[in-house]
């Protein structure tokens, strides 16, 4: 242990030759992930997840991290959740977390910001973790938008409202695209040719079975809406690949938001989602005491703010912050995760930083998949991973935009080479 500690230190202070091989270095107080796991992705209102409570969802996916990892509860110190539309979330997960098997030594809390929740949720961990104020800790993210959406219940005072940029945050998200779609000249038809080209990717994904190990299956209670008759199902597959989907057919698909412009539509925009992602963190010496798989190591996480009316953006702002802390550039970079909220800014962003298209979202993204806003964050997480471990590759950048106008991105090495 003394020769592995001296070493760290060596390492910390010789300059390396690129960020590359700083950040692919492995030290005993490296943050890392030993389980990434998620629940099936569900419509909306109407999938297998429309009568499951929040509740049930994080206890579920909870009860699997435990059963999944073989760890002793005893040793997870703390657990915090993402979720962006339930108020009495806290209460959720503290809750949820004891009758998953926690003990009551385990704590719990939740973080909300908006889309990038899961991803906030893992980097409070992982500095927790870093700073030595935990060992190990489990980030979730979770989302029932079955149940309701982040809208505002009201206007903000009037005092708010004479800045322009603070009234810009109550612009609903599908007003923000048309935004982008305007500003930037994204058209209709580039919209239209990503969205068809994310679920021609999931389905060949999902066909292929390639979602199959980063997937817990989940069984609930579903009640058929005209006799009420409940029924118990087991989700084992994400709901919201449309096979068969073409440019052609998403082309037809009338605009989903006419006041404010005519180019994002149901088709190209993230689906209404209820699902959840969890991931177990410590550090790299307790992960190697406790005989835990090395899936990845965490190295950094970073946010940025930007004009709220253009919120899409903000990947396009995150990733470079988040590469130059690193000495990094997108060439570094083997598989790319950036949550597709709107294909009008997932185009902008590809095109504004040069993006490798083949690179990023593999097996398609949120259009396809399905956006739960507090469970995309740790959600890329698991799909990037699995996909860095069927690639053979070791890199992996997540990003997401943020409502109000943010973005966030998060860097990770797969070690499961």
């Amino acid at each position: 242990m003394a020769v592995e500690r001296l070493n760290s230190i060596v390492n910390h202070l010789t300059p390396s030759r690129s960020g590359l091989s700083t950040i692919t270095q492995q030290n005993p107080d490296d943050v890392v992930i030993t389980l990434a796991i998620r629940t099936p992705l569900a419509k909306g209102f109407k999938g297998g997840f429309k009568d499951t409570r929040l509740d049930y969802l994080v206890y579920s996916l909870l009860k699997k991290v435990i059963e999944k990892s073989n760890i002793d509860p005893q040793m997870v110190e703390d657990i915090c959740l993402g979720n962006v539309s339930d108020g009495k979330a806290a209460y959720v997960v503290r809750a949820a977390a004891l009758a998953a098997g926690f003990p009551n030594t385990a704590a719990a809390s939740t973080v909300n910001r908006f889309c990038s929740s899961g991803l906030k949720a893992t980097q409070d961990i992982a500095n927790q973790i870093s700073l030595g104020n935990i060992e190990c800790g489990v980030a979730i993210g979770a989302e029932m938008m079955s149940v309701g959406g982040d809208r505002l219940a009201q206007p903000f005072h009037e005092e708010l409202l004479k800045n322009q940029e603070a009234a810009d945050c109550m612009q609903p998200m599908g007003q923000t695209s048309e935004n982008v779609g305007k500003d930037f000249n994204i058209t209709r038809e580039a919209q239209d040719r990503f969205a068809a080209e994310s679920y021609q990717r999931a389905e060949r994904a999902q066909k292929a079975g390639w979602f199959d190990d980063e997937i817990v299956p989940i069984t609930t209670t579903v009640k058929d809406p005209k006799t009420g008759e409940e029924r118990k199902v087991t989700l084992t597959k994400d709901e919201g690949p449309r096979w068969g989907t073409t440019f052609e057919s998403l082309s037809k698909i009338r605009p989903a938001f006419p006041d404010y412009g005519d180019k994002s539509t149901g088709g190209n925009s993230s689906q209404v989602t209820d699902g959840a992602a969890a991931v177990l963190m410590m550090k790299r010496s307790t992960a190697l005491k406790m005989n835990q798989p090395i899936l990845a190591k965490y190295v950094g996480a970073t946010v940025v703010g930007l004009a709220p009316r253009i919120m899409g953006i903000g990947p396009s702002l995150a990733i470079p912050k988040l590469l130059g802390k690193y000495n990094l550039s997108l060439a570094d970079i083997d598989i790319i995760e950036v949550n597709e909220a709107f294909a009008s800014m997932a185009v902008y962003c590809i095109n504004t930083l040069g993006i490798d298209a083949s690179k990023m979202n593999v097996r398609g993204g949120a259009i396809a998949l399905g956006h739960p806003l507090g469970a995309t964050g740790t959600r890329q997480i698991c799909t990037g991973l699995s996909e860095c471990r069927r690639q053979k590759k070791k890199i992996l950048l997540t990003s997401m935009c943020i409502g109000t106008g943010q973005g966030m991105a998060g860097l990770f090495v797969n070690e499961m080479v």
